[in-house]
């Protein structure tokens, strides 16, 4: 049997360098409209990715591409981000994170009829405990979940686990390179359409911050990329869990808020679920 380590690794670190754009994100969403941020995010990484294609085989690459499915992957984060800000607008966060989370589990049953992967029951006990983590961490009181702002982030989280199928599709015939730069370019392109009309002038205090974002947030372009094009999508997905791990930690180091012991529990419990899945994968290996 082939190992996933190694696209378990990549999702892990994608997690976790994405947690350090949110963060930067977060930081700017006072003084910017929210699509706005969302627009920042993809065009402060397009240097990045347009300097490693370059580098790394040229721009030729980019045009040699399922066409079809790139447009899909770029209508699915238009429509991830319009109704997840929807959502945000009336559903409690801890509520609207918990109905997101239920994303791994699309993804997994998706990956069967879609990409035909076989999904053993370690990897479903595994999507099962992280998701319980993430309900003890949120513990989320079901106010708002089956109204209309439920519904749209339960859309948002079907629109994000799609995409994720796209990756493994695209993977089989296109380069890392131009997936990244086609998800980021029409990110980018439909972000800045939405936001155009309340657009803000970017102050110069906030250049650096970007600069982190854009880093930060090619390199998890890069890294989910990756994990998503060499391993089954039932074998990562369990791991998007761990970014609450991450935004605990990054709250304790930068805000100073201490997490409630009930709190590190649920932390704990997603990252035991993540490390039995590396770790029975890898012995599969």
């Amino acid at each position: 049997m082939i190992s996933y380590r190694r696209g378990a690794l990549f999702m892990l670190a994608a997690v976790g360098t994405f947690s350090f754009m949110d963060m930067g994100m977060k930081l700017l969403s006072p003084h910017y409209p929210a699509m706005q941020v969302a627009a920042l995010r993809g065009l402060a990484s397009w240097p990045f990715v347009m300097l490693w294609v370059l580098l790394a085989g040229g721009p030729g690459q980019l045009l040699r591409v399922r066409w079809s499915l790139h447009l899909l992957r770029g209508a699915l984060a238009v429509g991830m981000l319009v109704t997840f800000a929807y959502a945000l607008r009336s559903l409690p966060l801890a509520e609207a994170y918990a109905l997101f989370f239920v994303a791994p589990l699309m993804i997994t049953a998706l990956a069967v009829p879609l990409l035909g992967e076989r999904v053993g029951w370690r990897r479903w006990c595994a999507i099962a405990v992280g998701l319980a983590g993430v309900v003890v961490v949120l513990r989320p009181s079901g106010a708002g979940m089956l109204s209309l702002s439920g519904l749209a982030m339960l859309a948002a989280a079907l629109c994000y686990a799609a995409s994720a199928i796209s990756v493994r599709l695209l993977g089989r015939t296109d380069t890392t390179q131009a997936m990244v730069f086609w998800m980021l370019t029409l990110l980018s392109i439909f972000a800045v359409a939405l936001a155009w009309p309340e657009w803000r002038a970017v102050r110069s205090e906030h250049f650096l911050l970007l600069a982190g974002i854009g880093v930060s947030g090619a390199i998890g372009q890069y890294c989910v990329t990756e994990a998503f094009r060499d391993t089954p999508a039932s074998v990562v997905a369990p791991l998007e869990y761990t970014a609450l791990v991450w935004a605990l930690a990054l709250d304790w180091l930068l805000l100073h808020t201490f997490p409630a012991p009930l709190t590190l529990l649920g932390a704990g419990i997603i990252v035991a679920s993540g490390l039995y899945l590396i770790r029975s994968e890898g012995r599969a290996g």
